[in-house]
């Protein structure tokens, strides 16, 4: 005979993904996205296809032995966030429409969309208004940003135009509040304006990402390499760098160093 209870768990469905769907727990679907994750990318309506990448890794040029050989995934940057936004940041980004408005600037023309993606909150800037829109950040009282943490550096081959990203966190000590400002910049010309005049404290990770990037800080006092020799040819942290590296011989072996090997993207 059989109960009522056993009827129940032989109806509920054994697909994790589809188990995962049924209930009424969040699920974060970027983190579980991929080979190991329970649930297929959903990719979200307003997010820019920049690339496709096939395999683990985007190996090419010799065989995949992650075993993944055959997936085809779509390489995409986030679209811009319909409000609201939620949390403070929604009073941040009024407050920053208003400040910049004040300063005779149009904000459609200094800020190219705003993203919330994992709890962060990105204003993404055209490069030759970033030193305004910073200084307003710091300086007005609603806002007060006055630390920044650093500038971080991307490359992304496949965004034509541009391949070059730096990214600011900044820090409102007086408000606990916590948001990024993110610049492009292409190839052909990556130039970026410096917030050293803004935030000082940027000048040694400015540096560092023109080293690594190759990313010009137009406007730095001292803009040297601050990693590599000054004689190094190249920026080691863009994916266009040869990996390099020398043969290593075994026993009636040798192998090729890994620029030579395969690449990936």
């Amino acid at each position: 005979m059989t109960s009522s209870s056993d009827n129940e768990r032989s109806s509920r469905p054994t697909d994790p993904a589809t188990r995962a769907q049924d209930t009424a727990l969040p699920v974060d679907r970027a983190a579980t996205t991929g080979p190991e994750g329970t649930l297929p990318a959903r990719p979200d309506g307003g997010a820019e296809v920049i690339g496709v990448r096939t395999g683990m890794f985007g190996v090419r040029g010799s065989g995949d032995t992650s075993g993944y050989g055959r997936l085809v995934r779509p390489v995409t940057l986030s679209g811009s966030t319909p409000r609201p936004y939620g949390g403070y940041f929604d009073d941040v980004a009024d407050a920053l429409h208003a400040a910049v408005t004040e300063s005779g600037v149009d904000v459609e023309a200094a800020i190219e969309k705003v993203v919330v993606h994992r709890g962060e909150l990105t204003f993404h800037v055209r490069r030759e208004h970033l030193p305004e829109v910073a200084r307003r950040l710091r300086d007005e009282p609603d806002l007060r940003f006055e630390l920044c943490l650093g500038v971080d550096g991307a490359h992304y081959p496949q965004d034509t135009g541009r391949e070059l990203h730096a990214v600011y966190p900044l820090m409102s000590i007086t408000h606990n509040r916590r948001i990024r400002l993110e610049v492009s910049a292409p190839d052909a010309d990556p130039h970026i304006p410096s917030l050293y005049g803004v935030y000082p404290t940027n000048d040694w990770h400015e540096r560092e990402t023109y080293d690594f990037f190759g990313i010009v800080f137009d406007g730095h006092p001292s803009l040297t390499r601050i990693e590599m020799p000054d004689d190094w040819s190249g920026h080691p942290q863009r994916k266009d760098y040869p990996l390099g590296g020398i043969p290593v011989e075994y026993h009636g072996a040798e192998i090729p160093p890994p620029d030579e090997r395969r690449a990936y993207s």
